[in-house]
């Protein structure tokens, strides 16, 4: 079998509000850019990419997985990854890896799960995510702790989540600390509760708001400082695990963050780490040295869900449940439209490969909405209520 053509897509789909973050919003809207692999066998694998609009980077990489068959992943990792530094992009070899991996699954007509050695669930856990939101469903912005433990308490009626996050690093740190505690009191003692300021916190307020929270008995605290030492600081300080998707997030970083004691809990995320092959061999160097593994989620689509629920299905040890922004999409671009939750998790999908498939009809609209309303990464996530504002790291 032969790959024979790539074809990308950029599609952006409506949210149910405006989510704010540290360095920014994302405006109403996810976009994401779609890879199709076609095979001289008629088979086609999907893929999935963040970070705006990849179609440039990824064809550039097109004549080096022409002719290359698809089950040679080391082959097409060295060529679209290794081989040359200026296109060595985490992110794009991870969407080819993807694509390559539902080809492989629908060749053999088994799901991917079973080709990463095998499920040992077959649904896997979801937080509610929660963001202060502008332009909110029913009118308003978030504005008070109040409101984040509405929209917790909302979640789980609704989703059956039985954990969250805050996507902090937004309002005055005191004001995210008290939507944490309110959250507690509102869920009871056996509510997962997290909190992520993307490190934009000093290590100072991180290891103040840390030794706050410690009474709130957290599941983790993500990212409380910028990098590696910063978050080695804050560990040494406040009693609750320290995870990260941000330091490390790729192997080069994974030894360093281990002797320097930065991390507890490491968050997977198949673009960060080089695929799904690339998780499970994360997951392995954290079995060996004694760290958790829970999920990051980078705002997918379902192509990539599924590539994220499959391989979270094979590691044992992956005991926290999976972040999702899912929840704040109004639509997706696969037939049957959203994935649902049930109890509060996402089942890992059953057919072949991804055991997905593009709806072509929404795939139109979809990028259609794309051209209309272009790629917000090129404007840096401005924010619309505040125009000259901009992001600043340890400011606060």
């Amino acid at each position: 079998m032969k790959i024979v053509d790539m074809r990308v897509r950029c599609v952006a789909i409506p949210l149910n509000a405006q989510l704010r973050h540290n360095t920014g919003v994302h405006p109403g809207y996810f976009l994401r850019t779609i890879l199709e692999l076609v095979t001289d066998e008629g088979l086609i694998g999907l893929g999935e990419v963040g970070g705006g609009d990849q179609r440039g980077a990824l064809m550039k990489l097109k004549p080096r997985v022409i002719g290359m068959d698809p089950f040679h992943l080391e082959l097409i990792k060295l060529k679209t990854l290794r081989a040359i530094y200026y296109l060595s992009n985490a992110r794009l070899y991870a969407a080819i890896e993807m694509a390559c991996l539902d080809i492989q699954g629908k060749a053999l007509g088994r799901p991917l799960c079973d080709l990463l050695g095998g499920p040992v669930r077959d649904r896997i856990p979801m937080i509610a995510y929660l963001f202060w939101r502008y332009d909110r469903s029913g009118g308003g912005h978030d504005e008070h702790p109040e409101d984040m433990a509405d929209l917790c308490q909302e979640l789980h009626e609704t989703l059956g989540v039985t954990a969250m996050k805050l996507k902090a690093g937004v309002l005055d740190p005191n004001i995210e600390a008290r939507a944490v505690e309110l959250c507690r009191d509102r869920m009871g003692p056996d509510f997962g509760l997290r909190i992520d300021p993307n490190g934009v916190w000093s290590v100072p307020t991180a290891i103040r708001i840390g030794q706050r929270l410690e009474a709130v008995n957290m599941e983790y605290f993500e990212d409380p400082a910028w990098g590696l030492e910063g978050n080695a600081a804050v560990r040494k300080a406040v009693r609750i695990p320290i995870a990260t998707n941000m330091y490390p997030a790729k192997f080069d970083d994974l030894g360093p963050a281990i002797r320097m004691g930065a991390v507890d809990i490491v968050l997977t995320d198949i673009h960060y780490w080089e695929g799904p092959r690339g998780v499970k061999d994360l997951s392995a160097v954290c079995r060996t040295f004694g760290l958790g593994v829970a999920m990051h989620s980078g705002s997918e689509f379902g192509i990539e869900l599924a590539a994220m629920l499959h391989t979270a299905a094979t590691i044992p040890e992956m005991s926290f449940a999976g972040d999702a922004h899912y929840h704040y999409l109004t639509d997706d671009i696969i037939e049957g439209g959203l994935m649902k939750y049930e109890g509060g998790a996402i089942r890992v999908p059953t057919g072949p490969g991804l055991g997905v498939t593009l709806d072509e009809d929404k795939m139109r609209h979809y990028g259609a909405l794309y051209d209309e309303k272009g790629d917000y990464y090129a404007r840096f996530h401005a924010d619309p209520y505040r125009p000259d504002w901009y992001p600043v790291v340890g400011g606060q």
